[in-house]
């Protein structure tokens, strides 16, 4: 091989300068060997092709020890230098890639609404990032026991998580069309107690009974109760009732007229979605990469400019 100067260069095997640079590390060929998974005997070879090469001895032997020549001493501080700066190279060209696939733990509504519909915004930038997307139940507060990020519904205090908002919207009450069109004497708020109103706790209806003055502001019973958000809304969409939304979950619904608001009042919502990870772990690079993609998603009404 030629270097740009025009002289003759050979080489050394980058094996060789591994083993060598494990073995002055770690004081032996046999802890080598654990590092590298060869075997010692593989170790010996490889130090000693490598001393062959450039001619000088690298270590002074003493038994089953090893002690760095005064060539050797020089030669690893050049071989650092150098697997360093192969390291970096290395991480630039995958600035992004991971291990393993980047775990993320939503709730069935907002994954269905929000995330899923947008994730090809981030998976067409970042084709490299493997991501493995579960479901907890928000009510039970289940979910798979690790992720690296969290997508959880609350008022943002989570033992042993650092959290950071992504929805803050007003509570509003809808319902479909038919069901507006089959239940005419819905015209005032206090008309409300006349409908089914449709019941999941994570939405409660008194505050929005409050607001809306309604004598009768106790929580509703009977009929189904469901513990999902995005069932409910998927209920008010099928004529069952009318149901309590937020514009971040519904407003393509809305778009769409397959629901309609009804009256002109909202309540700030006790509730809302974080966007969470363990405080005990630092962040990667991968991590920060889809927690500023789903902020700027959020932060911008689903119309990511990222």
């Amino acid at each position: 091989m030629h270097s740009p100067t025009g002289k003759d260069v050979r080489l050394p095997p980058l094996a060789g300068i591994q083993a060598f640079e494990a073995a002055a590390r770690l004081g032996s060929f046999e802890r080598a060997s654990e590092a590298l998974c060869i075997t010692a005997s593989a170790v010996g070879k490889r130090v000693v092709a490598l001393e062959a090469q450039l001619g000088v001895s690298l270590f002074v032997r003493r038994g089953r020890g090893l002690d760095l020549s005064l060539a050797g001493k020089e030669y690893l501080e050049q071989v650092r230098s150098a697997l360093e700066l192969l390291s970096n190279a290395s991480l630039h060209q995958r600035a992004v890639r991971r291990r393993d696939p980047l775990r993320i733990v939503s709730t069935p509504t907002f994954a269905r609404q929000i995330l899923v519909p947008q994730l090809a915004g981030f998976t067409e930038r970042h084709p490299e990032v493997e991501i493995e997307l579960l479901l907890s139940i928000p009510y039970l507060e289940v979910g798979p026991p690790y992720a690296d990020l969290q997508i959880r519904f609350g008022t943002g205090s989570f033992t042993g998580l650092i959290s950071q908002r992504l929805t803050h919207d007003p509570v509003f009450a809808v319902c479909s069309p038919d069901y507006l069109a089959a239940h005419p004497g819905l015209r005032s708020p206090a008309d409300i107690r006349q409908a089914t109103l449709l019941r999941c706790p994570l939405e409660p209806w008194r505050p929005w009974l409050l607001a809306a003055g309604v004598s009768d502001s106790t929580e509703p019973e009977g009929g189904v109760r469901m513990f999902d958000l995005g069932m409910m809304l998927e209920a008010a969409r099928a004529g069952m009732g009318v149901g309590l939304a937020r514009d971040c979950l519904v407003r393509q619904w809305l778009d769409e007229g397959k629901l309609v608001r009804l009256f002109d009042i909202t309540v700030p919502s006790a509730s809302d979605y974080y966007l969470c990870r363990d405080a005990s772990q630092p962040a990667d690079e991968v991590v920060d990469l889809f927690a500023t993609w789903l902020t700027s998603l959020t932060r911008n009404g689903q119309t990511s400019t990222y």
